[in-house]
């Protein structure tokens, strides 16, 4: 281990005034060989990846704010591979395995916790549906099992399964590899890497406008200075839209509010993600013991990390519907995060009609669970110019001609987020 038992109570005696930064504060460069924008996730995994698998070490992230200030630290932590078509089940799967391993990878514990995804089946509709899907994941070698009602009582005995309910269920389809992992060790697990590599993450840094110079990326206008690039990279969820404009690009995304939120910590009673697409609801319970839940969208385009009060309110009527016994809790408190809906609910990793800039974005309810994927793949694609085969299909160029994939289940309508 990097520091004794002595290191951490000596640190810990002195209140923490001689901790070593776990990365580094560096002023900017003139000129980088790749900028990453947006110090999340997706833009911290690409940054690493970029130097770790490509050896392109003269990196660096701009951030406006600070690391995980946008949707990584404004998410539900849920991780799964429940697809069906083949790009988002290959994708997904891949993104899946990352996260299995990804504590050993960046020398720093995800806390990953394989508890499984539930998504209940409340119709012989329904049904079909599930088995279909389950299949599907079967065939993609991704793991699936297909529970019954009384399978479901006997393992969560909270949940309403009597005929009585509100929303009758039936069954259930599980995959026991989901699960979860904490949102804010991912940043700060793949900041601290990509800082050993040689990386510059560069806080308190907005990117205010992108400079062209025949058709190609020639670098950045940003708050601390004009920063040069030939190669640019975006990851900035929600904004994506207006970052894209800075080159002239109107993507096929509208940006909404989704809000979540977390009830008093209690003793531990769930030991899954339980999910419901007919009531537009997700819970799971936190290493804390709070009940982390949430629903759909608030339905108007926002750029505002902030929500209203009827989305919450649904939330809370879909959790006693399906858990009655949790009626007594307190809400401790809301966030909210913003959203980057494409026209058919998958993403767009690729390069974009502008040398020498590419994305990844256009998440919807996705984003989270694709961070090491969207990473490893977008740094692919800025260090080699072309796609990898698992993000060939999520192109731009998709919507211009006809080739949608257009999966119903990619979020809380259908299956889970």
């Amino acid at each position: 281990m990097r520091y004794s038992i002595f290191s951490l109570a000596r640190n810990a005696l002195s209140r923490h005034e001689h901790w070593p930064l776990a990365w580094r504060s560096p002023e900017p460069k003139r000129s980088y060989e790749a900028i990453v924008v947006g110090g999340g996730g997706h833009g911290l995994a690409t940054a690493y990846y970029l130097a770790k698998e490509h050896e392109i070490n003269n990196v660096a992230v701009l951030e406006k704010g600070w690391l995980g200030g946008g949707n990584t630290g404004r998410n539900t932590t849920i991780v799964r591979s429940n697809y069906h078509l083949d790009p988002n089940a290959h994708f997904y799967e891949f993104s899946l395995k990352l996260w299995e391993t990804l504590s050993q990878e960046l020398n720093f514990n995800v806390m990953y916790s394989a508890r499984g995804v539930l998504n209940l089946v409340h119709s012989p509709a329904d049904m079909d549906a599930a088995i279909r899907r389950g299949n599907a994941m079967c065939l993609n070698g991704i793991d699936a099992k297909f529970l019954s009602r009384d399978q479901i009582a006997a393992w969560i005995p909270e949940l309403d399964t009597s005929s009585s309910a509100r929303f009758p269920i039936v069954g259930g389809l599980l995959q026991p590899r989901g699960g979860t992992v904490r949102h804010d060790a991912v940043a700060w697990g793949y900041a601290r890497a990509a800082d050993a590599c040689g990386v510059d993450i560069i806080q308190n840094c907005e990117v205010t406008g992108i400079r062209l110079d025949g058709g190609a990326v020639s670098g950045v206008d940003t708050t601390r200075g004009f920063i040069s690039t030939r190669k640019l990279g975006i990851a900035v969820a929600g904004n994506s839209s207006r970052l894209a404009a800075m080159a002239g690009i109107r993507l096929p995304i509208e940006s909404h509010v989704l809000q979540a939120m977390v009830s008093e910590p209690i003793k531990p009673v769930l030991d899954t993600v339980v999910t419901s697409g007919v009531v537009h609801f997700y819970i799971s319970q936190s290493d804390k013991g709070e009940l982390v839940m949430g629903g759909d969208l608030d339905f108007y385009n926002s750029y505002a990390q902030r929500g209203n009060l009827p989305a919450l309110e649904h939330v809370v009527a879909a959790c006693l519907a399906l858990f009655p016994s949790f009626g007594r809790l307190r809400q401790l408190r809301s966030w909210g995060g913003i959203m980057d809906m494409t026209m058919d609910g998958s993403p767009i990793i690729a390069k974009l009609p502008v040398d020498g800039l590419t994305m990844t974005g256009g998440w919807c309810y996705g984003g989270f669970k694709a961070t090491p994927a969207s990473g490893w793949l977008h740094a692919y694609t800025m260090a080699r110019g072309e796609p990898h085969r698992l993000n060939a299909a999520f192109t731009l160029e998709r919507f211009a001609e006809g080739r949608m994939i257009d999966e119903s289940g990619t979020g809380p309508k259908a299956w889970a987020h």
